[in-house]
């Protein structure tokens, strides 16, 4: 007589991963998209008090699109640093895109006369966005319309930003020059999940204000990313210690 339940194989294949509506994945992405892009207004403040011209400003923002970068850059040019010092740094945070050019490059598998114009949206929304989705249909569709959106958004705010900054005047006197690193650490902040992400955003913070004053401007930027290495080593010694540890436990 049958078996009423056949018994699990153990070595079966992974189940593949659950399918994704079209229309879930453009609301998800649209969602990202809308949310960040809106905040290309605080960009647009930022350089028009740093004492960048609206052309200048939207120029940025449509060949660079890399949030952190523009900010590093015109808070760099807002607070006197060289030009050369400014582009520096602003280049520095922006080879991590490169980095995730390389895994989108495999995800994607977009024909070779496609992939320059989609790395213009190789940026932290887009990878975040493509990496989640299950499939590769779904990941491309992630990707598109994230930077689609994403892309319209934050040069549109970014116009009006620098229109707005302009007509005011002083956005100093107005307080606006804070809303540039205000809207990036509320960008950031939802992405520190682990204790080492936390902790290297901690010290990249001590590192960069406490150099601000004996540094040019624009070069503390440069040293808060020797938090990453740092951290890193510390962890590694950290746990090296520990397995040392139950090493000499479990010969006793």
């Amino acid at each position: 007589m049958p078996a009423a339940h056949a018994a699990p194989d153990a070595h079966a294949a992974p189940s593949a991963p659950a399918a994704k509506s079209d229309a879930a994945v453009v609301r998800d992405a649209l969602g990202v998209g809308i949310a960040v892009g809106l905040s290309g207004f605080a960009f647009g403040v930022t350089s028009a008090g740093a004492g960048l011209t609206v052309l200048q400003t939207c120029v940025l923002s449509l060949f660079v699109f890399t949030g952190a970068s523009q900010f590093a850059l015109v808070g760099a040019l807002a607070a006197g640093g060289n030009p050369f010092t400014a582009a520096a740094g602003a280049f520095f945070l922006g080879t991590r895109n490169a980095f995730y050019g390389l895994r989108l490059s495999q995800l994607l598998a977009l024909r070779r006369l496609v992939r320059p114009f989609a790395a213009q949206w190789v940026i932290d929304e887009t990878t975040a966005v493509a990496l989640a989705q299950p499939t590769r249909r779904a990941a491309r569709i992630g990707f598109t319309v994230t930077g689609l959106s994403l892309y319209v958004l934050w040069n549109v705010s970014t116009l009006l930003g620098a229109l707005g900054a302009q007509a005011i005047g002083d956005t100093g006197a107005w307080g606006l020059d804070a809303a540039g690193p205000a809207v990036f650490l509320a960008l950031l902040a939802p992405m520190l999940k682990t204790a080492t992400e936390r902790a290297t955003a901690a010290l990249a913070v001590l590192l960069g204000l406490g150099l601000l004053p004996v540094l040019p401007a624009g070069v503390p930027v440069l040293a808060a990313a020797l938090a990453a290495p740092a951290v890193l080593w510390f962890r590694g010694r950290h746990d090296g210690h520990g397995h040392r540890d139950r090493r000499k436990e479990t010969v006793r």
